[in-house]
């Protein structure tokens, strides 16, 4: 399946059969929380196989030896290592279907955080949004076009084989995967890959980002409904090609529960990709100069008692330390001011609250939107000095007050 849940690092995720910063390239655990195992570095993307992937490839396993074992009895335990080995290719294959989402999106320009195979598949977290809808529609169909690929391979491959054995039995089982990967994820709702294309298609007619989410991320719930209903009842009455008098009271109880996580994974999906929609209609509500508190310059010897006199003074709400030609050097914390009791402020100088200046805390005044947010996440720190474009100070930008303003935009209804 396809997560598209674009997170507020415009995470963006691309799957197989799965349900919007790097290390050094070697294999070893993720740098990132949750990240899981780092197996390479293809097109400069790290890949990684989340702890829950070896649960799946245990259950698949487990699954296609018992398969194996009605149509190669003669295997005996070995078949087990076959089946094992259908797993890893599998996911090899859903690897691949991931890849061609990230080559698509380097070419377009669109920076890819990681890809990441787990319990239903895998995920490409591209942390932008396509700039038009015909490139949002490439990058959703390329992953089930490779698929579809895939499946033609190994149809093609059964023919140099012998039918009934090991080679024959991977590649009938690849090809059948694969093609259940490209069918399931161009259902038409979000967070699959088809629910993206119906986001585009529905983006083209209306020339709205927001009307496209919207459909497909309820067609994307609807389907989660049907997914719930649906494939117990299918398997129940054997239209899915199974035998019904084979089915017994566990296969209905692992049937229904499949389908429960399956539901669950699609509903889920659906509702991140509204909310990280709604989040990027607000994001440019967000605005350093609207945001940034003004500021007084004050020199490193300045008591604090006098600097907030200033500041007060002024009608302005931060402090920046600068030196003896008025050049700014560091910004007083808003915490280290709190933290000094009101009768020792006359003693204590603003030089020993402040926070040396680095590049990363300028940021200029026109900052807005994304583009502010990504700057913050650069170089994280609780206040910033914002500059205009001559370099003339303009104030200080809290981090608390983006957050506020964060928080408040989330909470208005989107339109």
């Amino acid at each position: 399946m396809n997560k598209d849940e674009e997170s507020g690092e415009r995470t963006r995720p691309r799957s197989g059969t799965e349900g919007a910063d790097p290390g050094n390239g070697k294999k070893g655990r993720s740098e990132e929380p949750g990240g899981g195992i780092l197996m390479g570095r293809p097109f400069g993307v790290p890949v990684y196989v989340a702890p829950s992937w070896f649960l799946v490839a245990a259950l698949i396993t487990w699954v296609f030896g018992g398969q194996l074992d009605r149509v190669l009895p003669e295997l005996g335990g070995a078949r087990y290592l076959v089946s094992l080995f259908f797993a890893v290719a599998f996911y090899a294959s859903v690897l691949v279907h991931e890849l061609a989402h990230t080559v698509v999106a380097l070419r377009y320009k669109l920076p890819v955080r990681r890809i990441q195979l787990q319990f239903f598949g895998g995920v490409s977290e591209i942390e932008k949004e396509s700039e038009t809808p015909g490139r949002e529609f490439v990058l959703a169909f390329v992953g089930p076009l490779l698929s579809l690929v895939l499946a033609g391979v190994f149809y093609a491959g059964m023919y140099a084989v012998e039918p009934g054995t090991v080679p024959g039995v991977l590649l009938a089982g690849l090809m059948i995967s694969n093609l259940i990967v490209a069918a399931f994820n161009l259902l038409p709702g979000l967070p699959l890959d088809g629910g993206r294309m119906l986001r585009a298609v529905v983006w083209k007619i209306t020339g709205r980002p927001m009307s496209g989410t919207i459909a497909a991320a309820w067609v994307g719930r609807a389907l989660a409904v049907a997914v719930l209903i649906g494939l117990p009842l299918l398997t129940h009455t054997g239209a899915l090609g199974n035998a019904t008098e084979d089915i017994g009271g566990m296969e209905t109880v692992t049937d229904a529960l499949l389908a429960a996580i399956l539901a669950a994974i699609i509903w889920t999906g659906a509702g991140n990709s509204l909310r990280m929609a709604r989040l990027r209609e607000h994001l440019p509500e967000l605005q350093a100069r609207a945001l940034t508190r003004r500021a007084v310059p004050v020199e490193s010897d300045t008591p604090l008692s006098e600097a907030l006199r200033r500041a007060n003074e002024a009608g302005a709400r931060a402090l920046v330390v600068v030196d003896g030609r008025g050049d700014p050097t560091g910004l007083v914390r808003e915490a280290a001011i709190v933290g000094v009791p009101e009768h020792r402020r006359p003693w204590v100088a603003v030089g020993g609250l402040s926070q040396d200046l680095t590049d990363g805390m300028r940021i200029p005044a026109e900052l807005a939107g994304e583009v502010l947010l990504d700057r913050l996440r650069a170089s994280p720190a609780t206040e910033y000095l914002v500059v205009e474009e001559t370099g003339e100070i303009y104030g200080v930008l809290s981090t608390a007050d983006v957050e506020r303003a964060f928080v408040a935009a989330m909470a208005r209804p989107g339109t």
